[in-house]
């Protein structure tokens, strides 16, 4: 694990971000006291094939990750083309910063900008946790980032909109906090989101998405 990375001024960052993603404590609600409406199911589905008819998009944001008593923060720039994506990541506290870049159909992953030189595997999440300490679930990411759900998915908790609040895949707890409203013919999309599993821990702001004009 790089060194750089348990620098006490980055792990004030993450405790920064920490906070400003987490802020108040939130009350469960039980499932069962959230009302559904038929239209907003419709709408929710409406969102969904939305989703899957563009499968080019980008986002930018802020990024906290912690895993044990190590982690890191900054900036996320995420470009993805159908099953392929490039991954810009930096830590401005360490001036830091790593490029993976893979292709969905091989499986291949290349991570750049680590010590030693650029590192090729085929499992993109260890490749980026053992070279720089961070924990991310590259092959999921694409989909709980935008709040897509799997048809006959279990584990899906709903809102009020009938868009999922949270949600199980591969072992991660995903949460969706906050939501951008839809504009200009593009659907909702998850604006805060936090994600667990065992110590790992990432919490996303997502200040822009971008989806190409087709």
């Amino acid at each position: 694990m790089n060194p750089c990375l348990r620098a006490l001024p980055l792990l004030a960052a993450v405790l920064s971000l920490s906070a400003c993603v987490g802020g108040a404590a939130r009350p469960e609600v039980p499932a069962e006291s959230v009302v559904v409406s038929g239209q907003a199911r419709q709408l929710e589905l409406e969102r969904q094939a939305w989703l899957r008819a563009h499968p080019e998009w980008s986002f930018q944001g802020r990024v906290a990750i912690s895993r044990g008593g190590s982690g890191g923060s900054g900036r996320v720039d995420w470009q993805q083309q159908g099953r392929d994506y490039a991954i810009q990541l930096s830590a401005p506290v360490t001036r830091q910063s790593w490029r993976l870049s893979g292709e969905g159909a091989t499986g291949r992953a290349l991570l750049e900008g680590v010590e030693g030189g650029p590192r090729a595997g085929d499992d993109p999440q260890q490749l980026l946790r053992e070279a720089t300490g961070w924990d991310i679930p590259v092959e999921g990411m694409p989909a709980w980032v935008r709040g897509l759900v799997d048809e006959g998915q279990a584990g899906v908790s709903l809102d009020a909109q009938a868009r999922p609040s949270a949600m199980d895949q591969q072992d991660w707890r995903i949460e969706y906090l906050d939501w951008f409203a839809p504009e200009q013919g593009r659907p909702a999309l998850p604006r805060r989101v936090e994600a667990r599993n065992g110590q790992a821990k990432v919490r996303l702001i997502v200040d822009h998405w971008d989806f190409p004009t087709p």
